[in-house]
């Protein structure tokens, strides 16, 4: 269905090709999962596929790509719509239409399809991607996770032979990524439908693929072959593989369940070994990478919903007390309160919806309370100037883009010290922490998912606010951006920063949050001690908690420093 023939793709100047030396064929009716580490061309491809590239991005195409036997060089993307389907990882520039039915309706319409067939589609779309509620729902109301289920619903209502998706789950919560691959599945075994898709979170996915694609490097030509037998090589592989090799466990296990078989061992050996708390790490060092006042006491647990939270005297960063913020007709905050203090991760998840990106907004004054109190670092954040709320505060949103306006890395350094009152090269000294790889005169633009995060994180942090506010900071990021962006934020806990995270990603919580606060339709449900939240939760535990259950083990790292300590 998909041919590949000694392509490779050059953009503009380049010294060499994003991609290069693809010669493969994905099979008709198949899961095919494209995997590797961020920055290797994995978009690329996939553009490649729909005939974004070149027709769309520009550069220069060498060799063939084939769908359903049209070319996609000659055939530009409009061509293609019938036959190819795309989901890219920014859903909100995939839009056109107002609301969640026009949307999902838009596609068809292009195609000139009867409207009985397009209203039986759309109801269909709802159903599939649980969606029947927000029907009505202007789409700039919706939260990003929200908004990738219908993108992935605006491209299904079309049937088309081949859907290709990039990051099609990095927004979702757990169970709603459950249910898109889920559908995925059952429109590949029951309509052979062809799926290309590539995903970071491989613990979500690899175990509904029919073949891996491998990336393994900057231009090195891909590598295919089964989940199994890909896995056992790719520098990319979800806890449940990393725990298979620290274990040498063969073959590797795929599933949970495959590995609870294999654990008993391992179970045994860690019986009676107390594991570390969630998000000490191993004894990183101290680091000067942003230094405040480092909190006068390590964070402790938290009470139940209701009580007063650890750190609500002189050491809080943030008091938030019975909020409440209306979008619209809507309660998306209610009775809600928060205390954060210094050097506390605090990890904010729930459903899709749940209120998590509004909390953080009211924190750096987006939302004006309804109702309740907020104070950050002693100010009201509604009522303070953007210029002064950075000394306490900074927010990195789901789209790291929206805080990235210069042409170049360097002019984004410049303007962020510039705004933070910093000493010149202070944010080009964290860029290079963060991003060793990327050059002065690249475009933010150009730069992969991971590495506008990582350039944003590092014009907020020029200012070297006390609280720092992540909304899904892991998307777009591969197990090792992953793990680099673990130690620098327990760095600056370390140093006495408070962190708050809005995240799906469980493996990210179990290993930095030494809190988790869960939401649902706007109130807290429950807050605690990371391990305790999470492993009561079968929605919201890592993969190494369900395997190693009932052990209070949460992660890979965890473990491999208890079997070293012993050996």
């Amino acid at each position: 269905m998909i041919r590949f023939e000694q392509v490779s793709v050059t953009y503009g100047d380049a010294a060499a090709p994003a991609v290069q030396g693809i010669d493969l064929t994905v099979p008709e009716g198949e899961l095919c999962l494209l995997v590797g580490p961020s920055g290797v061309g994995k978009s690329t491809v996939l553009n490649a596929v729909c005939g974004l590239v070149p027709h769309f991005t520009g550069g220069t195409l060498h060799g063939r790509v084939t769908v359903d036997g049209r070319d996609t060089r000659t055939h530009k993307p409009r061509e293609l719509t019938d036959v190819v389907g795309t989901v890219g990882q920014d859903p909100l520039a995939h839009f056109v239409t107002d609301t969640v039915e026009d949307e999902l309706a838009y596609g068809m319409e292009s195609l000139g399809l009867a409207p009985d067939v397009m209203r039986r589609r759309v109801e269909e779309t709802l159903d599939l991607l649980g969606l029947a509620d927000l029907r009505d729902r202007a789409i700039t109301t919706l939260s990003g996770g929200q908004m990738q289920r219908v993108a992935i619903g605006s491209v299904l209502t079309t049937h088309p032979k081949v859907l290709v998706l990039d990051e099609p789950t990095s927004a979702l919560d757990p169970a709603a990524a459950e249910e898109v691959l889920s559908v995925l599945q059952r429109l590949v075994h029951d309509l052979g439908t062809t799926v290309l898709l590539a995903e970071h979170r491989l613990e979500r996915v690899v175990q509904y693929a029919d073949q891996v694609i491998l990336l393994p490097s900057p231009g090195a030509a891909p590598v295919m072959g089964t989940p199994a037998d890909i896995m056992a090589i790719s520098p990319v592989h979800p806890p449940v593989v990393a725990l298979g090799r620290l274990a040498d466990w063969s073959p590797l296990p795929l599933t949970v369940r495959d590995a609870r078989r294999k654990a008993t061992t391992l179970r045994e050996r860690l019986t009676g070994v107390t594991p570390p708390a969630p998000g000490t790490g191993s004894g990183s060092p101290r680091s000067t990478l942003s230094p405040v006042p480092a909190p006068a006491s390590p964070p402790g647990p938290a009470p139940a919903p209701g009580a007063t939270s650890p750190g609500a005297g002189t050491n809080a960063v943030a008091a938030v007390s019975g909020l409440g913020v209306r979008r619209g007709q809507m309660d998306a905050l209610y009775r809600v309160d928060l205390n954060v203090r210094a050097g506390e991760t605090v990890a904010l998840m729930g459903r899709n919806g749940a209120g998590k990106s509004t909390l953080l907004g009211t924190l750096v004054g987006m939302h004006q309370p309804s109702a309740g109190t907020v104070r950050v670092g002693g100010a009201a954040p509604h009522r303070t100037s953007p210029r002064a709320l950075l000394r306490h505060v900074g927010l990195v949103p789901q789209e790291p883009r929206d805080l990235l306006y210069a042409d170049t890395v360097a002019a984004e350094c410049t303007m962020a010290d510039q705004d933070a009152a910093a000493p010149a090269g202070s944010c080009r000294a964290l860029v290079t922490r963060l991003l060793p790889d990327v050059p002065d005169s690249a475009h933010p633009r150009d730069l992969s998912e991971g590495q506008r995060l990582a350039l944003a994180l590092a014009v907020v942090l020029t200012a070297r606010p006390p609280l720092l506010l992540l909304d899904e900071p892991t998307r777009g990021l591969d197990y090792a951006a992953k793990a680099r962006l673990i130690e620098v934020l327990r760095t600056l806990t370390t140093d006495g920063h408070a962190i708050i995270l809005a995240t799906h990603d469980v493996e990210l919580a179990a290993e930095l949050a030494h809190r988790v606060v869960i939401l649902a339709d706007g109130e807290v449900v429950a807050d605690g001690p990371t391990d305790e939240i999470v492993v009561s939760s079968p929605s919201f535990a890592p993969q190494v908690a369900k395997v190693l259950a009932p052990l209070p083990w949460l992660t890979v790292p965890q473990v491999a420093h208890a079997l070293e300590a012993t050996a």
